[in-house]
């Protein structure tokens, strides 16, 4: 006999929505800053060109202004490491953790990953052009 369990149903979007409202408050209150997350993205390019180039990455004026020696030292890198972790659990805790390929049948494994990944990085490239990303100016910006 084999049972199949369902997900648990998602949050109530009101609910979640004050849940969010309360964690960027209590984040503003705490920390001085919003959410967002690409920032991390440029700090971690910074700690890991010191890896391997320091001085030209401390010549250069943008990565050297954000070049740490410790990744762990920065706020958002631990917001990004929280977010991840929380999401895991969550999505564990409610049924809904799998990996998955949407579009794989239709265009191959292969090339989906490569497009999402080529995208990812071509979206992280314009959140950091234009200063932050969607979410963190829905988020932090709009409050």
């Amino acid at each position: 006999m084999q049972t199949t369990t369902s997900p648990k149903p998602f949050w109530n979007p009101w609910l979640a929505g004050v849940a969010l409202g309360i964690t960027l408050l209590a984040t503003f209150i705490l920390t001085g800053h919003g959410l967002g997350a690409t920032g991390f993205t440029t700090r971690l390019s910074a700690w890991l060109g010191l890896q391997v180039a320091p001085e030209a990455i401390q010549a250069n004026p943008y990565l050297g202004a954000m070049a740490r020696p410790d990744i762990l030292d920065g706020w958002i890198t631990w917001q990004v490491l929280g977010v991840f972790a929380g999401a895991l659990l969550g999505a564990f805790m409610a049924g809904r953790l799998r990996v998955q390929f949407d579009g794989a049948q239709r265009v191959g494994t292969g090339k989906r990953v490569a497009t999402a990944l080529i995208g990812g990085l071509l979206a992280g490239f314009g959140a950091r052009v234009a200063a932050g990303c969607t979410s963190g100016l829905g988020l932090s910006g709009a409050a």
